[in-house]
């Protein structure tokens, strides 16, 4: 039985950037597993590490040293080896003599292609000491690290300069230079609280010496829940409730290794600022922690973490709070400023920012939204008149020095700009809402007039940029089209708007006038959206085959392919479907394949086999049927009454020949299958669902 010891991997770095550190530790850990498991060191379970000086794993129970095993050296063909009187050859000589044996010590190995000349040789597994500087050095080279630098006169390069390499296999060093750094037995805590090093004798001590010698909470997860618990008490003394986001979180963890939770405050004229400013400068600038009332009120405290504890959290409070202040300061001089004039004002000044050379300026999107938002307010019963004021103004906010200084706060500052201007409460909303979903998941404009303007965003942006010739190919999707399609085939699902989508991008395309070049650029659209489409609906669990049948009759809405696609679902099914979708595919190479001019109606005298006529006589009376339900958009009845054509449609393939001899009779069954497959295509191709 091969013995084991829990081994310890600690790099010790000048402070990593923030925002990787999670990746490069999880990434530190799948890499040296992998190697572990390449080179046979069999271990148990693995923690990994990270702190803003450090990356390190802990794999307990790790192989001291790798499985003996037999290797097989394959030789050459018994039958090349040996001539007709047995003896070996050149090639039999020269494979023994690699093995080191005679030929007659090789064994055979037979195989379903032959006879060959094996040796069998035990190969010695190696031990751990001597294979883990490899597995680290390869772990460390495959980090996800986009640049990597050098530091002093070493060669060495990495995300930042490296100072300690920590790496023992129970009590014993693996002895290795890795980053121009020599293992040891050595790491070191907190920059200010422990700076000397410390020895760990063990390497389950790890955490622990750390922690309690060395005041550094090496684990991410226990460091950010130690973080989470402290702003939630801090928050709750100051009778407010904080606003922990996940990502500040993360970023907080990443930047302490010794988290201390500081309070402090602002002057209360702050708040009459617009809270989304207060609250983005003070996270995305300053990584605190905002606090809100009971009322969800912005309160006018934050919360800091400190990477010390100090004798005089005071003074630290003290400090935030100087380099707070001018921010806001800066946040409520743009709001004064940008209140002296109206929305509208700002109009002008968009002519000169260009959205993109061939498409025109700023101005000239907003009135092609504003446009096509009011046609799209007037298909969903919305407000045009609302919608199309909403376009011309959607923009203005870009041009005001709040958004200047927060780009994040475009559509924020339109929709505070526009309920100052005394523009109606619905007008104001879907300056916000302009912009959304803007990512995956993302909520979804609330208002009619909200809806209408982000929809005439989305298709107006796909339609300009396919017609000037720049959709997307492969990872490059400058103009992000593939999420402004998603963005618009949401809002168009889950609203159930009954548009006509080709419609639709017809408008957008006339707005766009002569601008565009692309022929052809509504329907290249239309294929981009159901691409997307198609891509949304698998995760549904709908197949590429069911939703390509429905598709291929191009219905006019999406909430009419989605009934079709319903309907589809319950037809597939039936016993039939299977025999009617192989009809189908059949019937539409028949016809395919002719080059008979088709009639477009069937001669009835023109029936000779009972068949045909049988067929013919169901066929009249099941459009009957089935006529009303489609106009209904009952889909689902018209499918199970179609499914009665199965018996008259196998009975005609058996009795019948369709490609007769006689033109007139040729060209009469001809027309019958025609009228059969085009009766079908009024739901869906079910051909498509033939395998």
């Amino acid at each position: 039985m091969i013995d084991s010891q829990d081994l310890i991997f600690e790099l010790g770095t000048e402070e990593l950037p923030p925002v990787a550190l999670k990746k490069l530790s999880a990434a530190l850990e799948q890499e040296f597993i992998t190697g572990l498991d390449h080179a046979g060191l069999h271990h148990g379970k693995v923690i990994s590490y990270a702190t803003p000086r450090r990356l390190a794993l802990l794999v307990k129970d790790c192989a001291t040293c790798q499985p003996d095993r037999k290797l097989e050296k394959r030789g050459p063909a018994v039958q090349a080896a040996f001539d007709d009187d047995g003896n070996p050859s050149k090639a039999a000589e020269g494979f023994a003599r690699s093995c080191g044996v005679s030929v007659g010590k090789l064994d055979r190995l037979k195989t379903n292609k032959g006879e060959w000349l094996m040796y069998q040789v035990e190969e010695k597994g190696k031990v751990a000491a001597q294979l883990l500087p490899q597995i680290a050095e390869n772990a460390l080279n495959r980090l996800p690290i986009p640049k990597r630098m050098r530091w002093g006169a070493s060669d060495a390069q990495f995300v930042r300069p490296v100072h300690w390499l920590l790496f023992k296999l129970g009590a014993k060093i693996i002895p290795c230079r890795l980053l121009d750094v020599d293992a040891g037995e050595l790491s070191y805590g907190h920059r200010f609280h422990h700076p000397e090093a410390l020895t760990i004798g063990t390497p389950t001590s790890y955490v622990d010496v750390l922690e309690s010698q060395g005041k550094v909470i090496a684990h991410f997860n226990t460091r950010r829940n130690n973080i989470k618990a402290q702003v939630e008490t801090v928050a709750e003394t100051l009778g407010g409730r904080a606003d922990i986001d996940a990502d500040l979180l993360d970023e907080v963890t990443a930047l302490n290794e010794w988290p201390v939770a500081i309070t402090g405050s602002f002057e209360k004229k702050y708040l009459a600022v617009p809270p989304e400013a207060l609250i983005l400068t003070m996270k995305k600038n300053q990584k605190y922690f905002p606090l809100f009332d009971a009322d969800g009120q912005l309160m006018n405290h934050f919360i800091t973490i400190a990477n010390i504890d100090s004798p005089k959290p005071e003074v630290i409070s003290e400090g935030n709070e100087r380099v707070i202040r001018p921010r806001l300061a800066d946040a409520m001089f743009f709001w004064e400023q940008d209140g002296k004039r109206r929305l509208e004002e700002h109009l002008e000044s968009l002519k000169t920012v260009i959205f993109q050379q061939k498409l025109g300026s700023m101005y000239d999107k907003s009135e092609r939204v504003a446009t096509l938002a009011a046609w799209i307010a007037e298909q969903t019963g919305a407000n045009a008149d609302l919608a199309k004021r909403a376009g011309m103004l959607s923009r203005c906010d870009l041009m005001t020095h709040m958004v200047g200084e927060f780009a994040d706060m475009q559509g924020i500052m339109g929709r505070y700009q526009a309920l100052r201007d005394g523009e109606p409460e619905e007008l104001a909303q879907a300056m916000e809402e302009f912009y959304l979903p803007r990512y995956s998941g993302d909520r979804l404009p609330q208002s009619p007039t909200g809806t209408a303007l982000a929809l005439a965003e989305k298709i107006d942006t796909l339609c300009g940029i396919f017609g000037i010739g720049m959709k997307p190919t492969g990872d490059k999707d400058t103009f992000a089209l593939r999420r402004a399609a998603l963005g618009a085939l949401r809002i168009i699902r889950e609203y159930s708007l009954t548009l006509d989508v080709r419609e639709l991008l017809t408008k957008a395309v006339i707005t766009l006038q002569d601008r565009i070049q692309e022929e052809h650029t509504a329907d290249s659209v239309y294929h981009f959206l159901m691409e997307r489409l198609k891509v949304l609906l698998a995760d549904e669990g709908i197949s590429s085959q069911l939703f390509e049948s429905v598709s291929a009759v191009q219905p006019p809405t999406i909430a009419d392919l989605e009934s079709r696609i319903l309907a589809v679902q319950s037809f597939l099914k039936l016993p039939e479907a299977e025999s009617l979708a192989a009809a189908n595919k059949r019937i539409r190479n028949i016809l395919k394949k002719s080059r008979d001019d088709i009639p477009a109606a069937v001669d009835e005298q023109l029936l000779q086999d009972p068949a045909e006529r049988a067929l013919f006589t169901q066929l009249q009376a099941i459009q009957t049927q089935v006529a009303p339900l489609l106009v209904d958009g009952d889909y689902q009845s018209a499918l199970k009454t179609l499914a009665g054509l199965r018996t008259s449609i196998d009975q005609f393939f058996d009795d019948v020949m369709v490609m007769a001899k006689e033109d007139n009779l040729r060209r009469n069954r001809l027309a019958l299958l025609k009228q059969l497959s085009a009766l079908f295509l009024q739901v869906a191709d079910i051909s498509r669902l033939q395998q």
